[in-house]
């Protein structure tokens, strides 16, 4: 075990845990658990926000699977993956401060909360946890593996006792800290990601002998590398483009990214959180796409795409250095990984079991059956993790599409739509999910159908079930509490 690497990475878990317990502390005077624990209290300010969106968002699969890709394929996923940078703008533009004002009015916790008031529909709260539970499970997968990659890099231990210790690690500081925790923690994180990038994509700039020198050495193994087709020209234009949906204009319809559009304290913070969230995606992505096409000269023949930046931090920088720019990645999957296990416990204990089953519950056994469903979530996804794919970002690739096909347009249509019903959200959740799972399942290899990514015709093919259903099925125009009729 490289213990110059582990230390830094050591002390930066021991703060996350110092922030959780601190979470703990005020989460105990709070006046509402349930709000506290899985909403923060609403009270993030801009930079929190915008770090918290950007380190939800940077996964596994941007750290790790996003560079793997790029070092594979070329430049070409460097161009696709920064389809990404205008994410948070998108969510806080389109939910922004309606979505936040209304949540209030409805006292929403949480994603699902909003649905179930606006449509007064079982079914939608139904379909709509079940939705997170299936997809959800694949994505807090994918970055249990992730994690598990990158303490197997550092440590030399095998597979699954680096997936124990990466498991028993997020599982505790979620417990014990909620919401609060994973937003302050994410913050943290974000700036980790941020300067762990810049830092690391000098050290491989050098290593490589300069630009220069790596682009000769990318073109002549392979010009491919160099194009925006990727190195067998498998990324069409309208491939690419379809990513603009997938992981642009489309995260709106992801809860774990959604549910941050309802927490901020008020307007400026919102504000804020778009320049700064904005400009750090785009710094962020760039930086560690191209850490993976500038690694293939560097270290050529890495086999495990997942361990390119592990392996090309500790190639090209001091070890005390490594182990401080390897707490990004890290950072990234844990943040991601809270966030998921809050919104699927959530999804199920706040949304169907304090909804249906125990709306009496007291404090006190909230909290029981909160903190141990999220154990049993992390278990289970830990049993899920031991068998992982070849490459974990198309696992994660999966759950976005199949969470959006789901969501986008309950969430987008329920909160613009006068005359949008719960006839047309059932409708619409189950052909977005049903012709999701039937495209991808048809093209398994790779995803798409008609030379774009399987996410775009399921959610085009939901709006137009949507906008029909809810019209044969037309009702009085939806009012939101307190506005004017």
């Amino acid at each position: 075990m490289n213990w110059e690497v582990m230390i830094p990475l050591l002390l930066f878990v021991l703060l996350i845990f110092f922030i959780g317990i601190w979470s703990n502390r005020k989460m105990k005077v709070s006046s509402s658990f349930l709000t506290d624990y899985f909403l923060g209290s609403r009270e993030l300010g801009g930079l929190v926000l915008a770090m918290t969106m950007v380190a939800t968002y940077g996964s596994a699969s941007s750290f790790l699977g996003g560079p793997g890709a790029a070092y594979s394929i070329g430049l070409g996923w460097v161009l696709l993956a920064m389809t990404q940078v205008a994410t948070g703008y998108f969510v806080l533009l389109i939910l922004g401060k309606k979505f936040a004002i209304v949540t209030r009015r409805f006292k929403a916790v949480t994603l699902i909360d909003f649905l179930r008031e606006r449509y007064k529909s079982t079914t939608v709260v139904m379909l709509s946890a079940l939705s997170i539970v299936i997809f959800l499970f694949s994505a807090m997968a994918a970055q249990w593996i992730g994690g598990a990659h990158l303490i197997q890099s550092l440590t030399g231990l095998s597979y699954t006792g680096a997936l124990f210790i990466f498991a028993a690690t997020v599982l505790l500081y979620v417990i014990v800290g909620g919401f609060r925790a994973v937003a302050v923690t994410d913050a943290l994180q974000g700036i980790v990601m941020f300067f762990g990038t810049l830092v690391l994509l000098i050290g491989v700039v050098i290593a490589g002998g300069g630009l220069d020198q790596i682009f000769n050495d990318l073109m002549a193994e392979n010009p491919n590398l160099v194009t925006p087709y990727g190195q067998d020209g498998q990324l069409t234009a309208l491939y690419v483009s379809s990513f603009w949906l997938l992981v642009g204009v489309g995260v709106i319809g992801l809860p774990q990214v959604a549910v941050r559009a309802m927490s901020y304290r008020d307007a400026r913070s919102m504000h804020r959180a778009l320049i700064i969230g904005t400009i750090v995606v785009g710094f962020i992505m760039l930086n560690m796409h191209l850490i993976g096409v500038f690694a293939r000269p560097v270290l050529p023949g890495i086999t495990e795409a997942d361990q390119v930046i592990p392996l090309i931090a500790l190639e090209t920088l001091p070890p005390w250095v490594a182990g401080l720019v390897l707490a990004a990645p890290l950072a990234a999957i844990m943040s991601t990984v809270d966030s998921l296990l809050l919104l699927v416990s959530s999804s199920v204990v706040k949304d169907v079991y304090l909804n249906y089953w125990k709306k009496d519950a007291t404090r006190k056994h909230v909290q029981t059956v909160s903190f141990g469903f999220t154990a049993l979530i992390g278990t289970i996804v830990f049993l899920m993790a031991i068998n992982p794919p070849d490459l974990l970002i198309f696992l994660n690739l999966f759950a976005f599409g199949g969470l959006q096909s789901a969501f986008i347009w309950p969430v987008v249509l329920g909160l613009y739509w006068k005359y949008a019903n719960k006839h047309g959200a059932i409708a619409s959740m189950v052909v977005g999910i049903s012709s999701y799972i039937a495209i991808y399942n048809y093209n398994s290899a790779n995803g798409e159908l008609f030379g774009v990514h399987a996410v775009t015709l399921p959610v085009f093919i939901a709006l137009i079930t949507f906008v029909t259903i809810s019209l044969i099925f037309k009702t009085e125009r939806y009012y939101f509490p307190g506005e004017v009729q």
